[in-house]
């Protein structure tokens, strides 16, 4: 298993742990966040574009594959919203790899790791075209003008899925 950590930073030699924002975790305990190779597409994006993402899983089904995913050679969908478009097609990403020795899994659906120790890459890429290396990843990717249709329903289904950055979506009508 391979783990990255993806930033728009092209300089990082060191990441330290930082204390978590989210409610669900201990606020008192700095961590290091990766994310596993099946999951990386979720992050080949802008740092803030809201997007609902979703893959294939063990337990999912027949009937949800057929709503859910439109093609044949794809396991995994991205939903981003129009006004994103323009940004991503203009943003650089660094993906940083990790040992994933001294990482936990922190959530097997969205395919977090974290270590609370300070983690160094062992090796940096460089992203230029993030719709290429979607396509990369075989990632089916949608454009909507407003996330919250799919947000919603996705949920109910038996995919895997993620939503990131959804502060930053369109407001609901």
């Amino acid at each position: 298993m391979r783990i990255f950590h993806v930033s728009e930073e092209n300089d990082i030699t060191v990441f330290h742990p930082r204390l978590p924002d989210r409610l669900d975790l201990d606020p008192e305990k700095g961590l290091v966040w990766a994310i596993n190779d099946t999951c990386l597409p979720n992050f080949l994006t802008p740092r803030n574009c809201p997007r609902v993402c979703y893959h294939i899983g063990a337990d999912t089904t027949e009937q949800d594959k057929r709503a859910y995913i439109a093609s044949a050679s794809c396991s995994h969908v991205v939903v981003i919203e129009s006004k994103w478009f323009e940004t991503m097609k203009n943003t650089k990403l660094y993906l940083y790899e990790f040992d994933s020795n001294g990482f936990t899994l922190q959530d097997k659906n969205a395919g977090y790791y974290t270590s609370e120790t300070t983690q160094y890459p062992i090796a940096k890429f460089e992203l230029e075209n993030l719709f290429d290396e979607m396509f990369k990843c075989n990632v089916e990717l949608r454009i909507v003008d407003s996330l919250w249709n799919i947000y919603d329903e996705i949920q109910k289904t038996t995919l895997n899925w993620s939503m990131c950055r959804m502060r930053f979506a369109l407001p609901r009508k």
